[in-house]
């Protein structure tokens, strides 16, 4: 029997690209939405996510149902032609659940129960909760599953509770035996013989709560594995409701970006679209880069386009000051995300909130309404997005290099006993993305058991922990041809976090030219470490390492002066190549563009002018420049900008935060 072809996001965007915002007419007086719809059509909006905070009102009472609000907002979306992303409000449940139902609020490490008030207050474990979602997830599918604005599911809203409940441990015990199918297993996996913290009996072990001292690092590895998992039971749950009523219609959930506590790889896989939100800080000098990490992240999920779930339009309201966007910037990032693939441009939300805990988060209506800036600009790239979209939606990117993500790493690197909370993952991953991305070194991201035969370079910024499956993945890799680039604290232990033989594997040891690893020895806050050979004389932070290199090892770069004076600071062994600390940012960009260029990868585009960012998609060049003053840009040949119309040969000119699409 053939299996049914799963929808994809070109189910939705139907040739457009799709573009609105989580809308919550709930807030407002009905007679508001009339102008919200004029709105809408005048500013290019094609879409409007609709219920994803409405659980309290679409069931004011256990059982009852009001749907009459939400049939006269389907009606009205769809008579003005605008879509609907119908999501289900189970991300934040009604006040009545916590009240008649504890068990469904989450426990937190120490603990203290976690009441409504906010949004995300339920437990992933909870029997009660997950009933109560699957009603509710089954009566909007059999209502709406036939409506015509219907265009697309969204399940929940960015999933990132963590529980640590009585229900939630006997789950994890369930989780446990499941994985390991003993108890030796088990003991053996977390090394129980230290601190006497063997088990006789699953009834033992619990959530990892609160500790005297340091927990088992495995336990808590595995804790946040479950955590992942129940999660993503809930959205499976759901996902599958919806499905079976309406198996045409794509589903999605929105990913936060990087989020520590959601295996996405997995998740992923799982979506018919994959969706992200996306919150740079416009007062963050590298807010560009976050964003082209996320986006290239995200794409790599996907497989090929995905949607930009939630971006600002304007400030947020979380940091410490929240800063707006300068004139030109949300359209800039706007395209951005277009460039590296995005056929869906969304905001939170459509019109600011007047009362609420978001009321300063902004809106694509803000609250100076419609003469507003923020407005203005919105309806100007709504008239931008739909001339591009014809000719840039379902398109693909090919890049030759491939960056190596992995939260089971993460979460095994980022225990409390750890050699140095100075080097944090996320920051060791954004500094060499940041380094390809400034040397216009486009990538993707890809898992390390991923096939990663059709990339000229690979690069890990770190990956602590690596089964033998993927060790043997990389071994093949540089085998074929490929070149392979890691940086520190790679390969040191095992799925079970177990340090490996040696404190790095073998074969990686073998490969990189290392004979024996002495030492680590990080560096404290602002320490640096002077070093001298490829790429010059620069200086390296975060880390270093004592290592002795093997016979047919090339020390490229020393350590000069100290403890570590002339062992290897950077480490290469035919097409593998290792850095023992994080070279500072220009000396990372320099190695990381000589090593590329070696392999046969190129910039997208030569001799761009500093804040220029060149892109393909496809056929097509995206030009986006992240500066205020206007600049020129070389491109050989002759091209039709499609944001213009007109034809430009041989250069471009970019105003302040300007873009260029163009085609040959």
């Amino acid at each position: 029997m053939t299996e049914q072809k799963r929808p994809s996001l070109a189910d939705a965007t139907r040739g457009r690209i799709l573009y609105g915002g989580d809308y919550n007419p709930e807030q407002w007086p009905e007679e508001t939405w009339p102008e919200d719809v004029r709105l809408m059509k005048a500013a290019g909006v094609n879409s409007v996510t609709l219920g994803v905070f409405s659980w309290a009102k679409l069931e004011p009472r256990p059982g009852e149902r009001d749907f009459g609000w939400l049939d006269r907002l389907m009606d009205l979306m769809h008579e003005n032609g605008i879509g609907v992303v119908l999501a289900t409000p189970t991300s934040s449940p009604p006040p009545w659940m916590g009240h008649l139902h504890p068990d469904t609020l989450p426990v937190t490490e120490d603990g203290r129960t976690e009441y409504w008030g906010g949004r995300q207050h339920f437990s992933h474990s909870s029997a009660t909760y997950r009933r109560y979602a699957a009603a509710i997830t089954e009566d909007l599918a059999v209502r709406y599953g036939g409506h015509p604005a219907l265009t697309l599911w969204h399940i929940n809203n960015e999933y990132c509770t963590y529980d640590w409940s009585d229900e939630a441990a006997a789950r994890f015990r369930s989780w446990l035996q499941h994985r390991y199918g003993s108890l030796d297993a088990l003991n053996s996996a977390w090394g129980t013989a230290f601190w006497s913290q063997g088990y006789g009996d699953w009834a033992e072990i619990h959530t990892p709560r609160q500790a005297h001292y340091m927990k088992n690092p495995t336990q808590v590895l595995d804790f946040k594995r479950f955590t992942s998992d129940m999660l993503l039971e809930c959205y499976a749950a759901e996902r599958d409701i919806v499905r079976r009523v309406t198996p045409h219609t794509p589903v999605t959930t929105n990913f936060m970006p990087l989020w520590v506590g959601q295996d996405a790889w997995r998740w992923a896989e799982e979506e018919d679209v994959v969706s992200v939100d996306l919150y740079p800080d416009p007062r963050d000098p590298l807010g560009a880069q976050q964003g082209a990490l996320v986006q290239d992240m995200t794409r790599s999920q996907a497989r090929g386009p995905w949607m930009l779930m939630e971006q600002a339009a304007g400030p947020v309201n979380w940091r410490g000051v929240n800063h707006p966007k300068p004139r030109g910037l949300n359209r800039l990032w706007s395209f951005q995300a277009v460039a590296r693939g995005a056929d869906a441009v969304c905001y939170f939300q459509w019109r600011q909130s007047r009362q609420g805990a978001e009321k300063f988060h902004s809106g694509m209506v803000s609250h100076a309404g419609e003469e507003g800036r923020t407005y203005r600009e919105v309806k100007q790239l709504g008239a931008e997005l739909a001339a591009l979209s014809p000719q840039v939606t379902g398109r693909h990117t090919v890049n030759d290099i491939a960056v190596l993500h992995d939260w089971h790493a993460w979460w095994a690197g980022a225990q409390d006993g750890r050699l140095s909370h100075e080097a944090d993952y996320p920051d060791v991953l954004r500094a060499w993305h940041r380094a390809l991305w400034e040397a216009h070194l486009t990538t993707d991201f890809a898992r390390p058991d991923h096939d990663l035969t059709a990339y000229k370079l690979v690069v890990v910024p770190q990956l602590y922990a690596l089964t033998d499956t993927a060790v043997d993945n990389l071994l093949a890799y540089v085998r074929q041809g490929g070149t392979l680039v890691s940086g520190f604290l790679t390969g040191v232990a095992d799925e079970d976090d177990r340090v490996r033989p040696g404190g790095m594997d073998a074969r990686l040891r073998e490969l990189f030219g290392i004979r024996t690893l002495h030492e680590w020895w990080p560096l404290d806050a602002g320490e640096q470490a002077e070093c001298e050979g490829t790429p010059g004389v620069f200086r390296g932070t975060l880390w270093s390492e004592e290592i002795e290199k093997a016979p047919d090892g090339t020390t490229e770069a020393a350590y000069k002066g100290g403890e570590l004076d002339g062992l290897p600071a950077v480490l290469r062994r035919d097409r593998a190549w290792y850095l023992s600390t994080l070279p500072e940012p220009d000396a990372l960009r320099g190695l990381l563009t000589r090593i590329a260029a070696d392999a046969g990868v190129r910039p997208v585009l030569d001799g761009l002018p500093d804040q220029v960012e060149a892109v393909r998609r496809d056929d097509l060049l995206f030009l986006l420049h992240h500066g205020r003053e206007s600049v020129t840009v070389s491109v050989p040949g002759t091209h039709r900008d499609l944001l213009t119309g007109r034809t430009v040969t041989d250069e471009v000119v970019l105003g302040r935060y300007g873009v260029a699409v163009l085609k040959p």
